[in-house]
This record gives C-alpha cells, sequence and structure tokens, in this order.
C-alpha cells in the first residue's frame, strides 16, 4: 500500500507543480521569454489567502478569490512596468529583469510580513478525520490532494476551451506563431500579451493556496523553490505546450515523491533533474514539445 500512497502523493503534487508550470508555458509560448518571477507571484498569492482568512475572517473561498484578484493585478502590473518597455530587448537583458522582479517580491514581501516563518490554515481539512479512506487503515487521499488534482484537470480544460474557442484565445495562438503576422491581422499583441501575464499569475495564485494547504508552512521564499521545479516540469513536458505542462508536472511530482521514498529525501532534485537531463538528451524539445527550425 505504500506504493499506492507514494502515487498519490506524487500525483496530487505533480498537479500543483503543471497549475504552476501553465503560466511559465504560457508566457513562454505568446512573449518568448521566461518570468522567473512567477514563483514569488505565488508566494504573493498564499499570503493574500492567509491574511484574508486570518486578520479579515473571510472564508476560504472568498480568501482564494481575493488572492486570485491581487496576483491577477500584479501579473499585469509586472508586465506592464517591467517587461513590455523590454519587448525588443536582448533576451539576456529580459532575464535580468525577471530576476530583479523577484528578488523586489521577496523583500518587499519580508517588509509587508515579516521575514518569520508563518502557518499557513488549509483551506479544507488536513487531519486523519479530513481523508477518504480507499482501503481503511491502508490506503487513503487527503482532501487537498483530491482538490488539487480536480483543480488541475479543471483548469486544463478550460484553458483547452478558452484558446480553442474564444476569441482572445485564438488571438494569443496567432501571436504564438508569429507576432508580426498577428499584428498585421489586427490583433493587439500588447493586450495579448497583458491578458496572457493575468492568467498566469491568477493560476499562481490558486497553485500557491493549494500548495500551503498540502504543506502548510509560509515565508517570503515559499515560491522559490516550486518556481523553479514548475519551470523543470514545463521543460520537461515541453515548454510552450499547455498538455506538456500537465504531463511534466504530473511526472516531476511522481518522480520527486518515488525519489523522497525510496532513494534519499536529500538526493530528491538531483534525481529529478538527472532524469529531465536524460530526457532533453534524448528529446530536445520535451516529452510533448515539438522542434521548430530557426529561420535565418
Amino acid at each position: 500500500m505504500s506504493f499506492l500512497n507514494n502515487a498519490i502523493t506524487g500525483v496530487s503534487l505533480g498537479s500543483i507543480y503543471a497549475i504552476i508550470a501553465l503560466g511559465y508555458t504560457m508566457v513562454y509560448g505568446i512573449a518568448k521569454m521566461l518570468n522567473f518571477a512567477h514563483g514569488d507571484v505565488i508566494m504573493v498569492g498564499a499570503y493574500v489567502c492567509f491574511l484574508a482568512m486570518g486578520s479579515l475572517g473571510l472564508p476560504p473561498l472568498a480568501g482564494v478569490l481575493l488572492a486570485v484578484v491581487v496576483c491577477t493585478a500584479l501579473g499585469i502590473a509586472i508586465e506592464r512596468l517591467a517587461y513590455k518597455p523590454l519587448r525588443s530587448a536582448p533576451s539576456l537583458a529580459v532575464l535580468i529583469t525577471a530576476i530583479g522582479v523577484s528578488y523586489l517580491l521577496q523583500n518587499s514581501a519580508q517588509l509587508l510580513w515579516g521575514a518569520d516563518t508563518k502557518t499557513f490554515t488549509p483551506i479544507v481539512g488536513t487531519d486523519q478525520e479530513s481523508r477518504l479512506w480507499l482501503v481503511p487503515g491502508q490506503l487513503s487521499i487527503s482532501y487537498v490532494a483530491i482538490l488539487s488534482v480536480v483543480c488541475c484537470v479543471v483548469v486544463m480544460i478550460a484553458l483547452a476551451l478558452f484558446t480553442g474557442r474564444t476569441k482572445m484565445g485564438k488571438a494569443m495562438r496567432a501571436c504564438s506563431e508569429d507576432k508580426g503576422a498577428a499584428q498585421l491581422m489586427g490583433i493587439d499583441v500588447n493586450t495579448t500579451i497583458s491578458v496572457t501575464f493575468a492568467i498566469g499569475s491568477a493560476l499562481a495564485a490558486i497553485a500557491g493556496v493549494l500548495m500551503c494547504s498540502a504543506y502548510p508552512v509560509l515565508s517570503p521564499t515559499t515560491g522559490s523553490l516550486p518556481g523553479i521545479r514548475a519551470f523543470t516540469a514545463a521543460v520537461f513536458g515541453g515548454i510552450g505546450s499547455i498538455p506538456g505542462a500537465l504531463l511534466g508536472g504530473v511526472l516531476l511530482g511522481v518522480i520527486e515523491t518515488f525519489a523522497k521514498a525510496y532513494i534519499s529525501t536529500d538526493l530528491s532534485d538531483a534525481v529529478v533533474f538527472a532524469v529531465l537531463i536524460i530526457v532533453l538528451l534524448v528529446r530536445p524539445a520535451g516529452l510533448m514539445g515539438k522542434y521548430v527550425p530557426e529561420k535565418v
């Protein structure tokens, strides 16, 4: 039963990674940039929900919605103030700016909420009574894990419908293929990129709340390591591919969980990145990515 318990834990953790990875893969697919501040937006969303449920006494759903609204506005502000002026700048300048925004968010969080670690109140219970027992006394799944998987599936279906059937979704796909041609066809590229950042940041808020509900520890650096792991998941599945983000996130969560259980807790990250290297050696574009030859 321990194998199945680890598999369930891995899938639930991977679902959170997948939601975070969607933000990376959407921004890269459309704006062709890596937003390394994405992990810190996760932290901001978790803090907003934490304060909403604690200081303001709001119910969990209201706290999550408030976190989504704040992170959506934050994502748009970051894109307009930090990234839009660098639209035609070299990729190195954008990368350095993203790292700077990440440190700005972390230090701002320390000034606003303190550097001490806080205990996050889960949006659903995590005690032994708040579990669905599949085999009494042996195999169970927490409600947080169920909620994480359900949220991941709902988000994936919603994004698939959004990108495939709405005007803005089709504009995103057009910008992903060729921003110049999309602009000639009357698509507002700047607005499309801003909407992409808004969606990615909203998903980051949801992922932040789910992550802190499963692992109830909150600090200004909470989003750093999950952000890096989710970026790894996006690359693993094929960055720029929405289904690839789902596949990469789930596989990463399963590999990490089994590495901790059967190899070593200290070596779990090494195992994850070793698997990533092997996959990229075989498929440089990721598991579901497609190779696009460079035009010269």
